[in-house]
């Protein structure tokens, strides 16, 4: 799960070279398009993908964290990848060790899509995204400085590595980007129990182990008319699940998806394994944690 695709990626170095000469002098034209030093940091990338840090006001909470966010903007045609990317891809990696008086932070990640990509299905976002961050000092009273170093793949035809770094104060006041930062924020799933009921839920999983590999399948409760699609991830980095695929024969009012249990590492049973189902329509999205019994 830790490629791009060995071919695409030796492409992708290849192909750098070929466009090299059309990305010259982009970082200077995203960067001039920052809206302050005080709530967005310079846009450091090219003209196919750039990054900044954005900062939000804190909530009103006593000890609450600072908010702040990874605004990644995307060329049209192009994408990036969610925390867990799918049959392919290799997820941002972030380094925050540059940063001053920061005890903590913690990368939120709204809703993806499902992401065709040479015949498989990945998993991210194909427009610009706002990663909400919640940023805790390490001494309240001192000011904090974000700084962050982000490796992170982009890929349209081919698929390059991109690399980027930004800095910013966070005061902790209202700015310019509190609306963008609560939108996206309000795209982070929601934590949700299995069996709950909602308009959105996770209703029933159950395993089925005759015909070829074992399976689980998954009946969820969706807005009558919407488009809804489910994600699984394992419980570490060094499970690969396949997305689950939507099948007929749910019953009524509910909708069914199949996972296969598939992508275990070497030597471990999916008895007994914790998985997070992460259920997402236009509108809504949730996260629910299930035991593999």
């Amino acid at each position: 799960m830790l490629l791009v695709g060995a071919a695409a990626l030796g492409s992708a170095v290849l192909g750098a070279a070929v466009v090299g000469a059309a990305v010259v002098g982009a970082d200077q034209a995203w960067a001039a398009d920052s809206i302050s030093a005080d709530s967005a940091s310079p846009w450091d990338g090219d003209a196919r993908s750039a990054v900044r840090l954005i900062a939000g006001g804190r909530p009103s909470a006593q000890g609450a964290p600072l908010r702040a966010g990874v605004e990644i903007r995307l060329k049209p045609g192009w994408h990036t990848y969610w925390r867990y990317p799918g049959d392919a891809g290799v997820p941002p990696r972030f380094d925050f060790a540059g940063s001053q008086n920061v005890k903590a932070v913690e990368v939120l990640w709204p809703a993806p899509r499902r992401l065709p990509e040479a015949g498989l299905d990945t998993i991210g976002y194909d427009r610009d995204v706002i990663l909400p961050v919640r940023v805790t000092p390490q001494d309240e009273a001192k000011p904090v400085r974000l700084q962050i170093k982000i490796g992170y793949a982009i890929c349209e035809k081919l698929c390059v590595p991109a690399d980027s770094k930004a800095e910013l104060a966070l005061t902790g006041g209202p700015g310019a980007q509190d609306a963008a930062l609560a939108a996206a924020e309000a795209r982070v799933p929601r934590k949700a129990e299995l069996g709950a009921a909602a308009a959105l839920a996770v209703r029933s999983i159950r395993r089925e182990n005759g015909g070829g590999r074992p399976r689980i399948v998954v009946d969820m409760a969706v807005p009558a008319g919407v488009s809804a699609d489910l994600f699984a991830e394992g419980p570490n980095p060094e499970w690969s699940l396949p997305l689950p695929a939507p099948v007929d024969g749910a019953p009524a009012g509910l909708r069914r998806f199949v996972l296969e249990l598939d992508g275990a590492p070497p030597g471990v049973t999916y008895e007994g394994a914790m998985i997070s189902l992460t259920a997402v329509t236009n509108g809504d999205a949730i996260e629910v944690p299930v035991h593999l019994d």
